[in-house]
């Protein structure tokens, strides 16, 4: 008897949440098989294969589901994020127009128009429009403020920011989420008593929620609270260990407190490596392959300026870059084999947070380029999903041999505001075709780097498998 449509999308949907991708899009193609032409089954699939930025097939999945009558906004969301993995920035836009047009409270979508149309132009208000219109509509959900002032923040403007969440913070019921942000924004402008109290509101609100405790730790080093942030943060990481942004946090504490376990997570010796690439199959030497990586990464560039929610400023960055198959790109996993190789040897195994996880093997969970402007830099982060961080050099201006450290990596400067201003504590001069490899919890940026020439990378993270 022929399963019904029913029964293969739960099926589907059930090896998706055990994590059996594969096998899941599997399902949704059987489906699709079984039942040609069912708008349904093709939006799954084609949702599916954008889960594994499989984005060209997604797009014609998509597209075919629309053909047969579907008309869901999460149809033309699929469409437009396929679009958008590709680089089709006109096509994307449009798709993402049709989603807020049909829904203009479906926040997803709303987020994603206005960093694309951010990264496209670099025009704050054209970026900001279609959420503020939707957000002007009688019953317009409070939430679609919170991604004005989210996306205010990333444009560097935290005043906007706080502005935009204003009417929203007046309400008893204001969300968490809003609280929390509100939060980090004032600590931001240099009121950490006011970040302290908005913190508290949202943790009251929502004590079970990681992100108002995350709130409140940072609130509390904002204020010079040593004590009380290590506190929450060891709640914090007893409840998330693998969260990289709560270890960070919790190191910060106790190099407030002058803690000696800060420097057993933060020993840059031990933990930060920096290695050459491999050469290759195809090329005569190390040189050869990098200046033939750099020259397909830049073709892979469409954006003008960078993303929401990422460390880049003044430059663009490409994800998923890896998924491309020119030559010298395809072979950057078989160039990575050494140095990846020789840094969990050299790591080892042990009983603290980094190397007890250590298994010898790693996957890579996401990976990406970077294409700083002259000017540019990475604000001082962390990887909260990762265990394993990177920045290999492809291409760098002269300003960084000119006997400064311009255009360096560095560590140890937290990026959130701390009372005290801790300052950075070792920097990694970059070099073409080396790669750097640290934990995931370590505080980390760039200098800044004057001149005319640019600085190109890749990135990723890993996790043990």
């Amino acid at each position: 008897m022929q399963p019904t449509l029913a029964n293969l999308t739960e099926e589907a949907q059930r090896l998706k949440a055990a994590g059996r991708i594969d096998e899941a899009i599997n399902a949704y193609r059987r489906a699709v098989s079984l039942y040609p032409g069912n708008g349904v089954a093709l939006h799954n699939l084609a949702g599916a294969l954008g889960d594994v930025a499989a984005h060209a097939e997604a797009e014609t999945m998509a597209a075919s589901a629309l053909k047969t009558g579907l008309d869901a906004p999460e149809t033309w969301l699929v469409l437009a994020r396929a679009q958008l993995g590709q680089g089709k920035l006109e096509p994307s836009r449009k798709s993402y127009a049709e989603v807020i047009r049909r829904r203009p409270d479906m926040l997803p979508a709303q987020f994603e128009m206005a960093q694309l149309v951010w990264m496209s132009t670099g025009d704050r208000e054209a970026a900001l429009a279609d959420i503020r219109a939707a957000a002007a509509r009688p019953g317009a959900p409070v939430m679609l403020r919170f991604l004005e002032a989210q996306a205010l923040e990333f444009m560097e403007e935290p005043a906007g920011a706080r502005a935009a969440l204003e009417p929203a913070l007046q309400h008893a019921d204001c969300p968490s989420e809003i609280l929390a942000l509100a939060a980090d924004i004032e600590a931001r402008l240099g009121r950490p008593d006011l970040a302290v109290g908005l913190a508290e509101r949202a943790f009251a609100m929502a004590a079970g929620h990681p992100g108002a405790l995350e709130a409140l730790i940072r609130a509390r080093l904002a204020a010079g609270d040593g004590e009380g942030a290590s506190a929450a943060a060891a709640d914090l990481t007893r409840r998330q260990p693998g969260n990289q942004h709560a270890l960070a946090l919790q190191a910060t504490a106790w190099r407030m407190l002058g803690d000696s376990r800060y420097r057993d997570l933060y020993d840059y010796g031990r933990f930060v490596s920096v290695d050459p690439l491999d050469v290759p199959k195809g090329w005569a030497d190390l040189d050869a392959y990098v200046l033939d990586l750099a020259a397909e990464l830049k073709q892979a560039h469409p954006f003008r300026t960078h993303p929401f929610g990422h460390s880049v400023r003044y430059g663009s960055q490409r994800p998923h870059i890896l998924m491309l198959q020119t030559p010298a790109i395809a072979a950057f996993l078989e160039a990575l084999q050494g140095p990846l190789s020789r840094h969990l040897q050299r790591i080892g195994q042990g009983s603290d947070v980094l190397t007890r996880r250590n298994t010898g093997r790693v996957g890579m969970i996401g990976n990406w380029s970077v294409w700083l402007r002259p000017g540019g830099y990475h604000v001082d982060h962390v990887h909260q999903e990762g265990w394993l961080s990177s920045a290999c050099y492809i291409e760098l201006p002269p300003a960084v041999n000119a006997g400064g450290k311009e255009g360096w990596l560095r560590f140890g400067r937290p990026g959130i505001p701390v009372a005290g201003g801790p300052e950075a504590e070792h920097w990694v001069r970059p070099e073409p075709g080396v790669v750097a490899l640290f934990p995931s919890y370590m505080w980390h940026g760039t200098e800044a780097f004057t001149g005319t020439q640019p600085r190109l990378t890749i990135a990723f993270d890993l996790v043990p498998i």
